[in-house]
């Protein structure tokens, strides 16, 4: 069985898929005139504007909710695979990812957006809704929708619940089955309070657990400043084999940064348009922006602050692909959570393993938290029927806390693979349909772009899909009828 998850894993994710997800992310930079450079003030400022309402959470919500999907295992134990297996030239091409998928990002969440849909007193929407609405191919987006269910809520959660039993285990010494149940109790209070108590949560532990981890990271670094120099030089050099240690991996190199960028970032995957959809905003090309910020955080803030402890430190090693290691600095060390629990240690001591544990513990609840949401959300588009619904979802909500216990206990190498299948099949899938639907996209960015040179702000934006020529947003119809209906009760006060 292992040796047939192994292959399906790589598979899938074969030079097609990184390939893919590099070329879509050049292709929309492009398009969007690197929009991610152009409007990153933009980005900022919308993340703490707006409000939530009765159908939708604030911007800054959909942001916590869509970073606490982001920003999990892949930002400690995935880096420091990235950097085991591909060197440090890694870190250089999930910061290309990173940039690049600020574009991808962008379109995605923008299209979540405009599609989503009023269910049962609250927005959702996805890939799922927007395959179907825009593109017309309702069969493929009940396979998309099915992926998902099946593979964030059965595939990917054992990937967060292993890392966290395997750092506690390291830590505290608690067995990996007693771990496993406490998670899934927690998980449990959670996910039966609903999308609301999903945004609350997110709202208060993101920022907080990002905050602390990053503080840790700069005192590290502070420490080891003399190091920077020749770490950032080890990791441009390394990225492109002009380092005559890591030059053989070159291919390794860009593999595992693209690879692990898209795990930890999720640019292009499918799943920040699931929080996106949620937001309660003016127009759908802001919460685009301020979902194509949440890559950069999780990338250029969570992820780089992992590798540079690791790297200034010299907390790692690297494997040669035959055989043996290239640099073994910490040889009896498995590759994961334990280079960053070394790294810290080197400056906080016996502290530095419970930190790091602790941290991994929030930023893996909270993905958790982030799968079961997006997996409601699609399980809700394939059975609509309110009366099989309920049932359907707390059958997914059983098992996702199954799928994290029983991941609490496998190995580290099976609850990857399995991850990856999920992450890979929801990329291929949604990848392609962005590809297709890219332009509705950069229609609502210019419709977004030219109210902004007329003067208008968040709270004076007017997104009318029928005057763009897109069709089937009938949440935005009815969003703009009450709009109509305000606005003419104002005036008959003010007459």
């Amino acid at each position: 069985m292992e040796s047939i998850i192994n292959t399906v894993s790589d598979l899938i994710w074969s030079n097609a898929l990184i390939y893919l997800c590099l070329g879509t992310g050049i292709y929309f930079s492009f398009r969007t005139r690197f929009l991610q450079i152009r409007h990153l003030k933009h980005m900022v400022k919308y993340l703490f504007s707006g409000g939530d309402s009765s159908h939708g959470v604030s911007s800054f919500q959909a942001f916590a909710m869509s970073v606490a999907g982001r920003v999990g295992t892949g930002n400690i134990a995935g880096v420091a695979t990235a950097i085991a297996m591909g060197g440090p030239g890694a870190i250089f091409w999930m910061w290309a990812i990173s940039f690049l998928g600020a574009g991808s990002s962008f379109i995605e969440c923008t299209l979540g957006q405009v599609y989503k849909e009023d269910v049962d007193g609250e927005y959702r929407g996805g890939p799922a809704y927007y395959i179907e609405k825009a593109m017309g191919k309702k069969w493929y987006a009940i396979i998309f929708a099915a992926v998902t269910v099946i593979g964030l809520g059965f595939f990917a959660p054992g990937v967060q619940s292993n890392s966290i039993a395997a750092s506690v285990k390291n830590a505290f010494g608690v067995q990996t089955n007693i771990t496993g149940i406490v998670i899934a109790v927690l998980l449990a209070v959670i996910v039966f309070g609903g999308t609301k108590r999903l945004g609350k949560v997110a709202e208060i532990v993101v920022p907080f657990m990002a905050l602390a981890y990053i503080l840790v990271a700069l005192l590290v670094l502070a420490v080891n400043i003399t190091a920077l120099p020749h770490m950032f030089t080890l990791i441009i050099k390394s990225a492109f084999g002009a380092e005559q240690a890591f030059a053989g991996i070159l291919g390794y190199s860009i593999q595992w940064g693209v690879k692990r960028g898209i795990y930890s970032n999720e640019a292009g995957q499918g799943t920040g348009p699931q929080s996106s959809a949620a937001a309660e905003v003016s127009h759908p090309a802001i919460q685009g922006l301020v979902q194509a910020f949440a890559v950069y955080f999780d990338t250029l803030f969570v992820c780089s602050a992992t590798a540079f402890m690791i790297l200034s430190t010299g907390s790692y090693n690297v494997i040669n692909p035959a055989g043996g290691f290239i640099i073994a600095n910490i040889p009896k060390v498995a590759i994961g959570p334990g280079y960053t629990q070394l790294a810290i240690g080197t400056v906080i001591g016996k502290f530095g393993g419970p930190f790091v544990a602790i941290a991994l513990f929030f930023f893996a609840i909270t993905t958790l938290m982030a799968y079961y949401y997006i997996a409601e959300t699609n399980l809700t588009y394939l059975v609509k029927d309110s009366k099989y619904s309920k049932v359907f979802i707390n059958v997914l909500r059983v098992g996702i806390l199954a799928s994290t216990f029983y991941g609490s206990i496998k190995t580290a190498e099976i609850a990857w693979a399995l991850g990856d299948i999920a992450v890979g099949s929801m990329a291929w899938l949604n990848v392609i349909a962005i590809l297709i639907l890219g332009n509705i996209g950069i229609k609502v960015l210019k419709d977004y772009e030219n109210q902004l040179k007329m003067g208008r702000n968040e709270k004076t934006f007017i997104f009318d899909p029928k005057k763009l020529g897109i069709k089937n947003a009938e949440a935005w119809y009815r969003i703009n009828e009450r709009k109509t209906k305000r606005d003419r009760k104002e005036e008959e006060k003010i007459s």
